[in-house]
C-alpha cells in the first residue's frame, strides 16, 4: 500500500510517500525556521501563509521523489490536530482535496501518535507494553502503550514544552533561534553542576512536568548575576556555557525522573524517546543509560524523523486504514485532538496500589 503523508501542524511542511507503513520512498521537508528567527518562536499567520504557498510543491515534490505518480497513491494520511489552526487547515483541505480527486481513502491522524510512530523506520518492531516520552517545542506527553493503537497519558507538562523552554532560555541568552541545537553545543563546553536550577514539583503528587518555573530561575539567575546576553558575532562568555549546560541537565532530569517512576510502576518492554527534542545527544545518552540499566530497548527516531516530517503521519496512517478507519470529507483542523483512549487506565493503576510522588 503506497500512502502520502502530509504533515502541516506548525512550521514544516511536509510530504511523504511510505509504503506498508514501513518503507519510505520518499521524505520532503520544507522548513520556516527563516522565517520565523526574527520573531524569536512561531508566527501563526506566517507560518499559514508559507504552507499555502509550499504545500503543492512539496508534495510534487515528495511524489515524483518516490518514483511514482498521483495515480498511482492507494491512501491519502494527513495531520488532523493538535497544532495551529490556520497551519493545520492548509493541509486538510489540500489532503481532502486530493484524496477526493483520487478516489482514494483519507484518514486523519493525531500529530503525537504521529511522533510514536516515527520510530518504526530504523527500529525493531516495538515490544509491548512500551512507555513513550514525547518531547518537542509544542508537546512534552508521557503516554504507556500496552498494545499498537492504544494509548493512556500518564505525564504531562502543566504549562510549556520542554522545546519551548529550550527556545525561550535560548532568547534570554542571546542566542540564535530555534534555541535546543545552540544549547546543546554551548553545554558541551560548558558545566552542568555549576548553577542548581530547580525541579518543579507537583502539588498534587502526579508525575507531570512543568517548565515555566526553570524559565523564571533562568532569567533571574541572568538578572541577579548581571550576566550579558551574547551579541551578535560574539563568542559564548563561560558563563553562558554553564548556564546552558545547567539548564539542559535540569530539563534531561526533569524529564527522566518521571520516566523513571512510571517505568518502574507499568514495567514496559521498551522505551519510545520521539519528537524534536529527542535529538539532544545528552537527552538520547541518558535514555539509553536507563533502558540498559533496566534492561530495555530504547527506540529514538533518526535526527531526519524526529522533527516534524510527513514520514510517521504516513506510517501511522497505514496503521489505521489497516484497522479499516476512514476520514469522511467533513473532517477538519482539530487543535484540542486529544490521544488517549484508555480512559480507564487510572482505576487500573490504582488497582495496582502505584503511587506518584515526585
Amino acid at each position: 500500500m503506497l500512502i502520502l503523508g502530509i504533515e502541516s501542524s506548525c512550521d514544516e511542511t511536509a510530504a511523504a510517500v511510505v509504503r506498508d507503513g514501513r518503507e519510505i520512498l520518499s521524505s520532503i521537508i520544507s522548513s520556516q525556521i527563516e522565517l520565523h528567527r526574527p520573531f524569536g518562536g512561531v508566527f501563526p499567520e506566517v507560518a499559514a501563509r508559507a504552507h499555502l504557498d509550499k504545500i503543492d510543491p512539496v508534495v510534487v515534490e515528495a511524489v515524483a521523489a518516490a518514483g511514482i505518480e498521483l495515480k498511482d497513491l492507494d491512501a491519502v494520511a494527513v495531520t488532523q490536530g493538535p497544532g495551529l489552526i490556520g497551519s493545520l487547515l492548509v493541509g486538510v483541505s489540500y489532503a481532502k482535496a486530493l484524496a477526493f480527486g483520487l478516489g482514494v481513502p483519507l484518514v486523519g491522524v493525531n500529530h503525537i501518535e504521529g511522533h510514536v510512530y516515527s520510530v518504526v523506520f530504523d527500529n525493531p518492531p516495538v515490544r509491548y507494553p512500551a512507555l513513550a516520552l514525547i518531547v518537542s517545542g509544542g508537546h512534552t506527553n508521557l503516554f504507556h502503550v500496552p498494545e499498537e493503537g492504544k494509548y493512556k497519558v500518564v505525564s504531562r507538562t502543566r504549562d510549556d514544552a520542554a522545546g519551548e523552554a529550550f527556545d525561550k532560555v535560548g532568547k534570554m541568552l542571546g542566542l540564535a533561534y530555534p534555541g535546543g541545537p545552540v544549547i546543546e553545543k554551548l553545554a558541551r563546553t560548558g558545566d552542568p553542576r555549576r548553577i542548581k536550577f530547580p525541579i518543579a514539583k507537583i502539588s498534587d503528587g502526579r508525575p507531570d512536568f512543568s517548565f515555566s518555573g526553570l524559565k523564571t530561575a533562568v532569567s533571574r539567575y541572568i538578572r541577579e548575576h548581571g550576566v550579558v546576553p551574547v551579541g551578535e558575532g560574539e563568542e559564548p562568555s563561560a558563563e553562558i556555557r554553564d548556564i546552558a549546560a545547567s539548564f539542559q541537565a535540569t530539563v534531561i532530569k526533569s524529564l527522566m525522573t518521571n520516566v523513571e517512576k512510571l517505568a518502574a510502576a507499568l514495567r514496559p518492554e521498551t522505551l519510545i524517546v520521539a519528537g524534536g527534542v529527542a535529538c539532544n545527544g545528552a537527552l538520547r545518552a541518558a535514555a539509553e543509560e536507563f533502558g540498559a540499566r533496566i534492561g530495555i530497548p530504547v527506540y529514538f527516531p533518526s535526527r531526519h524523523l524526529s522533527t516534524d516530517n510527513a514520514a510517521m503521519i504516513a506510517a501511522a496512517g497505514h496503521f489505521h486504514l489497516q484497522r479499516g478507519e476512514r476520514a469522511d470529507y467533513a473532517m477538519t483542523a482539530d487543535v484540542t485532538l486529544r490521544l488517549q483512549n484508555l480512559e480507564n487506565e487510572d482505576a487500573d493503576l490504582r488497582r495496582k496500589k502505584v503511587r506518584y510522588k515526585l
